[in-house]
């Protein structure tokens, strides 16, 4: 064959060739989880930091939930505490332990969690999704969201753990259907896990008050109505959760802590059954309610 023609040859299979290694590429990462039983998802209120180290119910309450659980062969965790500019899903072999915050005790920052990442759950989990563009991270690890009550879990540190960021220059909606997109991985073994808080108002704590089970009246009430939305489906009204009025207003004055709640609620099948537990109330402005849907 002439050189020429071999070329044109060449240039004319050159896209379905690439078409041909996008889609085997494709189907590579898809099957590279076995299919497993639909696993449950979570929504967990993890609190203040020092929950990675103290004894209390609600860690009590994490251990419970995750022995009622098949252990997965990864976990997906949506924290409260990563968020970016665009969607990111953490891609590294060996995810750092990140202590991002400050004022506690040493023996919290000495805390260090080593699960491994899951690079090709990254992978899969940014081909899922095709409503934005995922990026993967190889600097970001795992944020006290994560660690602090994932450690509770799965103590030994043998469990793949991965994050996916909020999109802070998004709203409620696309967060939520966003998160629809990630349901098949609940048929590849993979625990997905909102962690955040559905009352966070740190601005008004009540200090003296910090280990009790207090809360205001607006909280009381923003709390009830959650509780009430979630076990009613009404997933639309907490989409919309700044129309809900004043008492809402104060709970979620940023939607950072909130937004987790909606990435677990948007997998919810009709056949999966919705139990809260951790349903107490922190210092007046705090809500540690979490949720197993499944």
């Amino acid at each position: 064959m002439k050189r020429k023609t071999f070329l044109k040859t060449i240039a004319a299979a050159a896209p379905a060739t690439l078409a041909t290694m996008k889609l085997n590429a494709l189907n590579k990462i898809t099957s590279s989880l076995d299919k497993t039983p639909k696993m449950p998802v979570l929504f967990l209120g993890h609190g203040s930091p020092m929950n990675a180290i103290e004894e209390n119910e609600f860690v009590q309450g994490f251990r419970k939930v995750s022995s009622e659980i098949e252990k997965p062969n990864a976990v997906l965790c949506i924290s409260a505490h990563w968020e970016t500019w665009g969607t990111m899903v953490t891609a590294m072999e060996n995810p750092p332990t990140i202590h991002d915050f400050g004022g506690f005790p040493r023996e919290l920052f000495e805390v260090q969690y080593p699960a491994p990442g899951s690079p090709q759950l990254a992978k899969e989990t940014q081909t899922l999704i095709q409503s934005t563009d995922v990026h993967l991270d190889d600097k970001w690890g795992l944020d006290h969201g994560a660690w602090s009550v994932i450690r509770h879990m799965y103590p030994n540190a043998n469990v793949p753990v991965i994050q996916l960021s909020l999109d802070y220059t998004k709203g409620p909606k696309f967060h939520y259907e966003l998160a629809q997109e990630l349901s098949k991985l609940r048929e590849k073994g993979v625990l997905i896990v909102g962690s955040g808080n559905m009352v966070h108002n740190l601005r008004m704590v009540a200090w003296n008050k910090l280990n009790e089970a207090y809360a205001f009246d607006w909280a009381q009430e923003a709390s009830q109505k959650m509780n009430n939305f979630i076990l009613d489906g009404n997933h639309e009204a907490l989409i919309n959760y700044q129309r809900q009025g004043r008492a809402f207003e104060l709970s979620i004055p940023t939607p950072e802590h909130y937004l987790p709640l909606l990435y677990s609620l948007a997998l919810q099948d009709k056949q999966d059954d919705i139990q809260l537990f951790n349903d107490q109330p922190i210092a007046g402005s705090l809500s540690m309610t979490s949720v197993k849907i499944g």
